[in-house]
């Protein structure tokens, strides 16, 4: 080997080596972490957002993966047909730029994202069902143009997590639940027309919101006001016990906020039209039901979200929930909109005296329905679900990096707890990883 190339071939394996261990690097001190800031948005899968992020596990490596398949497993010669005319009918069998049929600040249909769809869509992480096991045909393989967003400049500055999964199989309600108690809500001895019904094998006969064990999987509206008007009782989920987030830190005295979009208005009865009631996890619990001293005192509106942050007063640990048409759900909300939304939130925070201590963790509640090209790891009955965008935006926080230790929604409970010294809510949040290799060692500086 001549001079010249060994030189070369030593710098490469130098940088190599370096990265490596900046990545591991040592244990960060998150007690310097006064302030964590949870920014939940909705149904996008990572390739969706991120696909073509420098140095991610996106697009390129998807070039690997099986195309789309019917439910027999035959290959599709085209995409199924979108029902949008602005999309064309006969697609190429792979990912399609969105943006090349309508833009980002329109708003396109939604797509299925239920419980025992995702896991067939997942197909045992071949991800070759998503385009059969759906009412958007070929749309679950559209992606964006990412760099063109807001939120992609922040993940260019700061940390993007490219190994991070939704908790659970399935939609929203379930992985709200996830967020907060590394949990699947019960609802024993439902009424018969909400159960779902399965063969011997397991294979999905009849859809419904409970399992036949009595676990509750797909929507159900609260028990307890607000809940969307109409909703019979008997149709709403029944108040859960289960210990959440919100229950560990008040036991310690430590302060918390579920703030959201809407929410003073909804609690009166003048819910705007955008509100999602499902996406309130901790109204769904009897310690927080309506009238309570739990929901007086944790959750709030989006105006007391602005206040704290503004004054430097915000509580230790905060989740944030924009309302529907800025949490970039498809069918309600674009892209584009949530995106600067959002980042109007963070640069505010950026501003604010909270900033200093601060780690916000912007994260997708679950895929939407969008394909995915990552298989999944598995855990347990629930999931992980498909692989979701997450940030770690942070003065602690690595820059220009992209982490990929394996996360889910789980292992931002789990910074929390480890954070604050709390027990873990499950197995799941006990054995996650905590989010911290995405934090530069933020030790008090020596002395010496």
């Amino acid at each position: 080997m001549s001079m010249f190339r060994f030189l070369i071939a030593l710098i490469i394996a130098c940088v190599a080596l370096c990265g490596q261990a900046r990545a591991a690097g040592p244990a960060p001190d998150l007690s310097r972490i006064n302030h964590i800031i949870v920014i939940y948005l909705e149904n996008h899968s990572f390739d969706n957002l991120y696909g073509h992020f420098p140095g991610a596990n996106g697009l390129v490596q998807a070039t690997q993966a099986p195309v789309q398949s019917d439910t027999n497993g035959k290959p599709y010669t085209t995409l199924p047909a979108i029902k949008d005319p602005r999309f064309p009918s006969d697609l190429p069998n792979s990912p399609f730029p969105i943006e090349a049929y309508v833009p980002s600040s329109e708003k396109i249909h939604d797509l299925v994202h239920r419980f025992y769809q995702n896991k067939a869509q997942i197909n045992s992480g071949r991800n070759d069902r998503f385009a059969a096991i759906s009412d958007a045909g070929g749309l679950v393989m559209g992606y964006y143009d990412g760099k063109k967003l807001p939120l992609w400049q922040y993940a260019q500055q700061y940390t993007l997590a490219d190994n991070f999964y939704q908790a659970a199989f399935g939609g929203s309600f379930i992985n709200h639940f996830w967020l907060v108690c590394a949990c699947t809500p019960r609802y024993p001895d439902a009424p018969a027309d909400l159960q779902v019904l399965l063969d011997t094998e397991g294979q999905l006969l009849k859809d419904g919101a409970v399992t036949p064990d009595g676990f509750v999987v797909n929507t159900l509206q609260p028990t307890s006001a607000p809940y969307k008007s109409g909703t019979s009782l008997a149709k709403r989920l029944p108040l859960q016990t289960s210990p959440t987030i919100g229950d560990r830190l008040s036991a310690k005295g430590i302060g918390w906020a579920w703030y959201s979009g809407g929410w003073d208005d909804a609690a009166s009865g003048h819910a705007n039209n955008d509100f999602q009631y499902h996406h309130q996890p901790f109204a769904y619990f009897g310690n927080f039901t309506e009238g309570s001293q739990g929901r007086l005192q944790h959750l709030k509106d989006e105006a007391d979200f602005i206040v704290g942050i503004d004054t430097g007063k915000l509580p230790a640990v905060v989740f944030y929930k924009p309302l529907g048409g800025f949490n970039e759900h498809p069918g309600y909300a674009d892209v584009l909109s949530g995106d600067q939304h959002i980042a109007g939130i963070i640069q505010r925070i950026e501003h604010s005296p909270i900033w200093k201590d601060a780690v916000i963790i912007v994260t997708y509640d679950e895929n939407g329905g969008f394909w995915d090209h990552a298989a999944p790891p598995v855990k347990d009955r629930w999931g992980p679900g498909t692989r979701v965008p997450t940030l770690i935006i942070s003065p602690f926080a690595k820059h220009h990096f992209v982490d990929h230790t394996e996360y889910d929604t789980t292992s931002i409970l789990k910074l929390i707890e480890t954070r604050y010294g709390l027990d873990a809510l499950g197995t799941r949040d006990a054995r996650a990883n905590n989010l911290s290799n995405a934090l530069e060692d933020i030790a008090e500086p020596s002395s010496h």
